[in-house]
């Protein structure tokens, strides 16, 4: 690592983090610069300050690309851009990779008393899958990646599951879990929303009725078999702008960072992420 970031440190500004958020204040920092360019190196979460740090800045989205070099546990934003996780690779895509559109979510919801805004790039969650985020062990994380994550889901199974509603137009869904993507891939390079598109304008949300061990062995198996969509079942549902709500302890993750509690209003900005990729 030390050898790549002599490499690159010629051609760029380096921003260490410190702590959690300070990705964020960095890239904030950097769009006042005038950086035309802002790169998240790190994973997933990494990724979600950084783009929230852009956001910081208004009307930042418009000049400012996103380049990223995914150094995480699971990088499902790369995975899902085919931006390589080899580090030589994905900097070249830096240096002379070519611009996407993708569309923007972002969620706003109440934090500290007030109205917050926050953006994600690539999925989000409800109820359990962000409860199990909540009780991952950092140690068991850096030493067996993903599978700390499985760890974490059984554990969360112990607790109780309320109900949760997604309010679409006139319509309403209610389950145990709701699943969102901006793309095909949850948790890994495994595709959940089959017909996802990151630049269709569209979120891909996913309803699990009830949270049981059947459903888990169900996901399980689908996970082995490259069958994940069709033996997780669920309602499947399309919108730009939906709401949830739940409980008032029911707890949501964007981008594998725990962030709030519902209710929370997902709505879509479209095409508005500029993001390098080969």
């Amino acid at each position: 690592m030390r050898r790549y970031l002599d490499e690159i440190g010629p051609h760029c500004t380096l921003k260490l983090t410190k702590n959690p958020g300070s990705a964020r204040a960095l890239a904030r920092e950097a769009v006042v610069e005038g950086h035309e360019i802002v790169v998240a190196a790190g994973g997933d979460g990494t990724l979600n300050e950084v783009l929230n740090g852009i956001g910081d800045v208004p009307g930042a989205f418009e000049w400012v690309r996103l380049g990223v070099l995914p150094l995480g546990t699971v990088n499902v934003f790369a995975r899902e851009l085919g931006i390589p996780r080899r580090l030589p690779h994905a900097w070249r895509i830096v240096l002379g990779g070519r611009e996407r559109r993708i569309d923007l979510p972002k969620v706003e919801f109440q934090q500290h008393g007030g109205g917050a805004t926050r953006y994600f790039a690539q999925m989000a969650g409800a109820g359990l899958d962000a409860r199990a985020i909540q009780l991952v062990d950092w140690g068991l994380k850096k030493r067996f990646g993903p599978f700390a994550y499985v760890i974490a889901g059984l554990r969360a199974m112990r607790g109780p599951h309320g109900p949760i509603s997604v309010d679409v137009a006139a319509q309403t869904t209610t389950g145990q879990l709701v699943l969102i993507g901006n793309g095909r891939f949850y948790g890994g390079s495994y595709v959940l929303f089959p017909d996802a598109d990151p630049g269709d304008g569209l979120l891909d949300v996913r309803v699990f009725s009830k949270v049981s061990w059947k459903v888990l062995l169900q996901c399980g198996i689908g996970l082995l078999t490259r069958t994940l969509p069709r033996a997780a079942g669920g309602v499947c549902l399309r919108a730009s702008d939906f709401v949830l709500r739940g409980p008032p302890d029911t707890l949501f993750e964007l981008d594998g960072e725990l962030i709030g509690n519902l209710p929370a209003r997902f709505r879509i900005e479209p095409r508005a992420l500029r993001v390098l990729i080969q």
